[in-house]
């Protein structure tokens, strides 16, 4: 799945629309692990959260977009650089899935959705986003635990 569409073409948020009672969040965190991302388009750099950097496999926090990918399936890494160029051109909501392969063989899932926004000067603006990381095993796989 790989999907991008003009910022503005997303309901906006409304009052309220992002309260929502503990019990989503348990239910989520029983079946995920997620972590929010922020990009920096004037620099071209990405920083991640300790747990996603980890499960790339960088020993750093801050990244750029190719190391970030080159642990994605080689069949998803030229859909999701696209939609990373698009959305560096166009303000725009995206989202993509891809599975990580670590270096043991390990296969790991992910979910992404983020959003890019003040493209309006050249070389400016900044993306956030999320990945989840779903706790269901792929064939062969370990499942991931919490980092606690």
């Amino acid at each position: 799945m790989f999907k991008i569409a003009k910022a503005n073409a997303a309901v906006p948020l409304t009052p309220g629309s992002l309260e929502h009672h503990n019990q989503n969040d348990e239910m989520v965190a029983q079946f995920s692990i997620s972590e929010a991302w922020t990009g920096d388009l004037s620099s071209g750099m990405l920083r991640l959260g300790e747990w996603s950097a980890m499960l790339h496999g960088l020993s750093a926090r801050d990244c750029g977009l190719l190391s970030l990918i080159r642990c994605y399936d080689s069949k998803d890494r030229g859909h999701i650089l696209e939609l990373f160029e698009q959305a560096a051109t166009l303000c725009s909501s995206f989202c993509f899935s891809t599975t990580i392969i670590m270096p043991n063989g390990l296969r790991q899932p992910l979910f992404c959705m983020g959003e890019s926004n003040g493209l309006e000067e050249k070389y400016s603006g900044s993306m956030v986003g999320v990945f989840i990381f779903p706790r269901f095993k792929l064939e062969g796989a370990r499942q991931i635990t919490s980092p606690r």
